[in-house]
């Protein structure tokens, strides 16, 4: 086979600058300051606004075998946490740079590799002093905080009121006075049951600053919904900004119905403070700055805790919560429904608008819904060669055997909807539409199993496999509606609601009127869910803005200048004493300088310094302090309750940010900077490029050919 190879080592590391250059691309994302960027597609033209890693990686054309290293780690990354990428990405650029600086003072590779591994594992186990319990983030957090009840409406969203300081923490708990109606939240199934009468919506969303109005539940032809004298406030604004409507807090607030059947209030703190689960206050902590996000999460911490309350089960369950994006509405319209809500096209939506509050007989199945489907595992016969599988003597179209067949089943079995894991065939279809039969094609596994537990349906892999036993009832469907009670007809699309009666799934419905944005806006949902997942998972967290990797850099240091070997014995017995002697300060100040630069650029990225010179002047003098302290966890532990560890004079939001506490994951944030290591220390250690194939002989015709050898 031709190969061609080079040797990585000639002058400066090649590897390492093509890792150095690919993690520059990244530099914005880092904090909760981030500067988007636009991906344009150069076959559509179309573009996409991005602000995280992953996307950013999975964007660029990435045909070197260093790109394709990175793009894995990263990947591996986002599959197990969903967080830390950009700290992941940065952290490569950095050491990568650090590594080139120990090769150009001829450090020799195994002292790098040895001394930065083991730097890094003191690091780790230095921090551990900084873990923040769960319970106690929570009674920091929760004290003397305004705490509003959530509640369902007809129409699906589970609403909060959200007309507080998005800078005070909101948690939410269940109002259990004798003097004041508790509001249950539940999914109560459409026939027979006498509380639909009492729901009403509130959306997280509306004006901060202004008295919120109760929407009346969809299809009530009851009294008109309240108007804004039928409201009143017992307590006055306490804080406004004389520019902004968004920035109030309202006291105390009473909503009365002219039924007199419903009431929702903000109430104050009460004599168990904060027993609620003080998820909202752990999002928002976690959340760097993502209010959108918040705002949903608090709304599905509310429902999913008054579930549990009876049922037992865990607060948060990221199995029971699906995303969809609708185009063509602003983003206040952006709420939490129950069921599933999905786009359909507008023939489906005439299906869906026959059926009319019908029960419906379901479907699931588990694979694409398709001829040529065939099930993971299936083998074909050996040393058969299949021409056609289904014969059609009367000599009609290839597949119209199959589609009469599948479709004749489907009605005599009487069913009316299906939800399909996978694709669905498009001349099915139409046919399905036709007689009537809603088809829902890319249905999550985890939505399957929610309707399968509340409709009794059993998902089946193939329609022959369809017995009465696997059909489920006490389903229905309607066209989604927005918060005020209106139907969504965007053209092309429309958002549908799909649901059954005590059914725990939850539809996270994220709006925008920009197509660009509906992945970003999807993104940092999911980011926000799985750091409040992984958080309660370790029962604890780090303090965030930079405390942690503050403490790195003061104990990297110290260790640069302590006399022996790094940390542990055994990891570099194997190098020979004068090596250690010689360059463990070397190594290990290099490794501090990826600290510094991470800090410094998230300095700047948070509007706290006008320049990287001004940051890591400023990180100095953070340094300067904790070393005089005589313990830096305790003084970062102690800036961190202050309200931020690397606060500056110029920040442009002093206020606000002393009354924001941020967060970060443990787990998540270890791995981020392990795998970033691993990454350029494996690098470091490959000493030349194999290229085979085709790209050899483009090398040949190319300028760098010189600086490869032809086999």
């Amino acid at each position: 086979l031709p190969m061609a190879f080079r040797d990585v080592n000639a002058r400066r590391h090649i590897g390492l600058q093509q890792l150095s250059t690919l993690a520059s691309t990244g530099r914005t994302f880092l904090g909760p300051m981030k500067s988007h960027k636009f991906i344009v597609d150069e076959i559509t033209n179309q573009s996409t606004l991005i602000c995280s890693a992953v996307r950013l990686i999975e964007s660029l054309d990435l045909t070197s075998a260093v790109g394709q290293l990175l793009n894995e780690t990263i990947q591996a990354q986002n599959k197990e946490f969903k967080t830390g990428m950009s700290t992941l990405l940065f952290l490569v650029g950095a050491w990568s740079n650090a590594v080139m600086e120990c090769l150009q003072q001829n450090v020799p590779v195994p002292a790098i590799v040895a001394v930065m591994s083991e730097g890094l594992n003191s690091c780790c186990e230095r921090v551990q002093c900084l873990q923040i319990p769960i319970h106690e983030v929570k009674k920091e957090l929760c004290s003397s905080r305004v705490r509003p009840k959530a509640f369902e409406s007809k129409t699906g969203q589970v609403g909060c009121d959200g007309r507080t300081n998005p800078w005070n923490l909101l948690c939410f708990q269940r109002d259990t006075s004798a003097t004041e109606e508790v509001i249950p939240i539940s999914s109560c199934s459409r026939q027979g049951d006498d509380c639909n009468s009492n729901k009403f919506l509130v959306s997280p969303f509306a004006g901060f600053g202004s008295v919120a109005s109760v929407v009346k539940a969809a299809g009530d032809r009851s009294s008109s919904v309240l108007s804004g004298s039928g409201v009143t406030a017992s307590s006055c604004i306490t804080r406004k900004l004389t520019h902004s409507r968004h920035f109030s807090t309202l006291g105390k607030s009473h909503f009365s119905s002219q039924q007199g059947n419903f009431q929702a209030h903000i109430s104050g703190p009460s004599a168990d403070p904060c027993g609620c689960c003080g998820l909202g206050h752990l999002a928002m902590a976690l959340s760097h700055g993502n209010q959108t996000s918040v705002k949903l999460l608090q709304s599905i911490a509310a429902y999913q805790q008054e579930r549990a309350e009876r049922s037992g089960s865990s607060q948060l369950n990221i199995t029971e919560i699906v995303t969809c994006c609708v185009l063509g509405l602003p983003e206040s319209y952006s709420c939490v429904s129950t069921g599933f809500v999905t786009l359909v096209s507008p023939e489906q939506a005439t299906v869906i608008k026959h059926f009319a509050d019908k029960p419906l007989r379901i479907l699931l199945m588990d694979g694409d819904l398709t001829e040529q489907y065939r099930h993971l595992g299936f083998n074909r016969p050996r040393n058969v060669r299949t021409i056609l599988e289904h014969p059609n003597p009367q000599g009609g179209r290839a597949g119209d055997t199959w589609l009469s067949r599948m479709s004749d089943i489907l009605m005599s079995f009487e069913v009316n909807l299906v939800l399909v894991k996978g694709n669905v065939c498009k001349n099915l279809m139409e046919r399905c539409i036709a007689s009537r039969i809603l088809v829902i094609g890319c249905v999550a596994r985890d939505a399957l199993g929610a309707f399968g537990a509340a409709t009794g349906a059993q998902a089946v892999t193939y329609l022959s496999q369809l017995n009465a036993s696997c059909i489920g009832n006490g389903a229905w469907a309607e066209l989604w509606k927005t918060s005020d009670g209106r139907a969504v007809d965007l053209g092309e699309l429309m958002p549908a609601r799909i649901s059954a009666g005590g059914i725990p799934l939850l539809t996270a419905v994220l709006t925008t009127a920009l197509p660009s944005k509906a992945q970003l806006l999807e993104d940092q949902f999911w980011t926000l869910l799985y750091r409040l997942h992984h958080a309660l998972k370790d029962g604890k967290v780090f303090p965030g803005g930079g405390a942690v990797e503050l403490l790195c850099l003061s104990h990297t240091q110290a260790l640069a200048e302590q006399p022996g070997r790094p940390g542990n014995e055994k990891a570099v017995r194997e190098l020979p004493s004068p090596w250690l002697a010689e360059y463990k300060s070397i190594v290990l100040q290099a490794l501090a300088s990826g600290w510094k630069r991470y800090l410094s650029v998230l300095l700047c990225n948070t509007a706290k310094a006008s320049s990287e010179l001004e940051a890591g002047a400023s990180v100095d003098h953070h340094l300067q302090k904790a070393t005089a302290c005589g313990s830096p966890s305790a003084y970062i532990l102690e800036e961190f309750r202050r309200g931020g560890v690397l606060r500056g004079g110029s920040d442009p939001f002093p206020d606000q940010v002393t009354d924001l506490k941020v967060c970060d994951n443990i787990a998540a944030k270890t791995e981020a900077w392990r795998r970033a290591l691993d990454l350029v220390l494996l690098v470091l250690q490959t000493d030349a490029e194999i290229v085979t194939g085709p790209r050899r002989n483009q090398i040949l015709n190319s300028p760098v050919s010189s600086e490869f050898m032809f086999l």
